[in-house]
């Protein structure tokens, strides 16, 4: 499995792979083919609608659009809680990329709304779909009224040929965008589409910005002692392991109370991942720690009995130094992720304690016992039930007096994280100006 994540996760692999696709594309006399799969239910699909017309304009690409039904099953366990955060955390970021949702929306349009935008889709020209889709998409959500002359068997068999193609390049999920053998899901993940096509030289104004960049992680200057930041991290999670330090510098950047709250690997939970999310899921995290510029790939998975014996050590690394726990479990992922050392073996859980300061000697006391089982324990609960998530790396901010929590799932949600803080440390206070 570690050998096969890391030809996954590997750059020289990653570029040969671009490389012989644009060389046969090239040869065949083809154009730049995006396909792009739109699920009408899928809050981020309707994100994605408010900008692929633009997208197509902006780049010499030939956009081939589907549109596909919710996966469900193995893929997406937790449909009815994926959709509510769907909802939720859409409407938090659309204002940040310009987009909109519509606050009357719900949690999923009526079925009705549903199979009348699928059929008001159904045998459009490329053209066609561009011009429309934003339409549709928006008066779907708005429970506005949808017109079309397509049946619901057409429409149907349409939704059929979409999700069989889904599933024959082996995804499950809508707002995704294929490119090449690549997957690049929605509005989060559109600049590294434009920058691969910018580097083909498959644009049509060369000093354009991207459509969606990525806002920034900036806090500096900000004081935001009043605030409090809850971190949930896992040590079997690729994306927990590059955005980990990058959490820990921005809370002390800006002075922010950070509580550190490990939970146990999703799997571990009791909630699988199949093999194809398994792949895409390791494949992104590198793309995203290029990004970062944050090393990633050379892995062998803690899964298991290796987290356990880690976490056994979390709460007395704490007891020496109020942030030892963090640097340990810092530690442990850069082994675990980018080092490629083995946490089964014992050797590379003491090279981690005593690279951090700790004596090993007072470690193997602690070694495989539970003191960190109800501390997990109460921070999955706070996770699941408390803040209705289930993913890792999670985020809860909490103040000043007055505001709701925000309560974030993903490493590509720190950003919102930081603009949180510094709107919320820019608030006037009660009685000021």
């Amino acid at each position: 499995m570690a050998r096969k994540m890391g030809r996954i996760a590997n750059t020289e692999q990653i570029s040969k792979k671009r490389a012989a696709f644009e060389e046969k594309r090239q040869a065949t006399g083809q154009a730049h083919k995006v396909e792009y799969f739109h699920q009408v239910d899928d809050p981020y699909s309707h994100l994605m609608a408010q900008v692929l017309a633009k997208f197509a304009a902006r780049y010499d690409i030939e956009i081939i659009p589907r549109l596909i039904r919710g996966t469900g099953g193995r893929h997406q366990p937790e449909q009815e809680k994926l959709a509510a955060w769907a909802r939720r955390d859409c409407a938090l970021i659309a204002p940040h990329f310009g987009l909109n949702f519509p606050d009357s929306a719900g949690v999923v349009p009526a079925r009705e709304q549903q199979n009348a935008a699928n059929r008001a889709l159904t045998n459009l020209t490329a053209d066609g779909f561009l011009s429309q889709i934003e339409v549709v998409s928006t008066k779907l959500w708005l429970g506005d009224a949808i017109e079309s002359a397509v049946t619901s068997a057409e429409a149907e068999a349409s939704l059929d040929a979409g999700s069989a193609r889904l599933a024959e390049l082996n995804h499950y999920s809508g707002a995704m965008l294929y490119y090449g053998g690549e997957w690049y899901w929605g509005v989060d993940r559109l600049f590294h589409l434009e920058q691969r096509l910018r580097d083909l030289g498959a644009y049509k104004e060369a000093d354009q910005s991207y459509l969606v960049p990525r806002p920034d992680l900036d806090v500096s200057g900000l004081d935001a002692s009043g605030l409090d930041l809850h971190f949930y991290p896992s040590l079997n999670s690729p994306y927990t392991s590059i955005i980990f330090d990058k959490t820990i510098e921005l809370s002390h950047a800006c002075n922010i109370n950070f509580h550190h709250k490990p939970v146990l690997p999703m799997i571990m939970r009791g909630v699988a991942a199949t093999q194809a999310k398994g792949n895409y899921i390791f494949f992104d995290t590198k793309r995203e720690a290029d990004f970062f510029g944050v090393p990633f790939g050379n892995h062998v998975t803690p899964i298991g009995e290796p987290t356990r014996q880690c976490y056994s050590l979390l709460p007395w690394a704490k007891s020496q130094d109020k942030d030892k726990d963090i640097d340990l479990l810092s530690t442990l992922l850069r082994y675990a992720f980018s080092e490629g050392k083995a946490l089964h073996k014992q050797t590379n859980i003491r090279q981690a304690v005593e690279e951090v300061g700790l004596e090993w000697s007072e470690a193997l006391n602690h070694l495989g016992s539970d003191a960190w089982k109800s501390l997990v324990e109460t921070h999955q609960d706070e996770l699941v039930q408390g803040m209705g998530l289930w993913g890792v790396p999670s985020y809860r901010l909490s103040g000043p007096s007055g505001e709701p929590d925000l309560e974030v799932w993903g490493q590509d949600r720190l950003w919102l994280v930081a603009a949180e803080i510094r709107r919320r440390t820019s608030r006037p206070t009660a009685g000021k100006s």
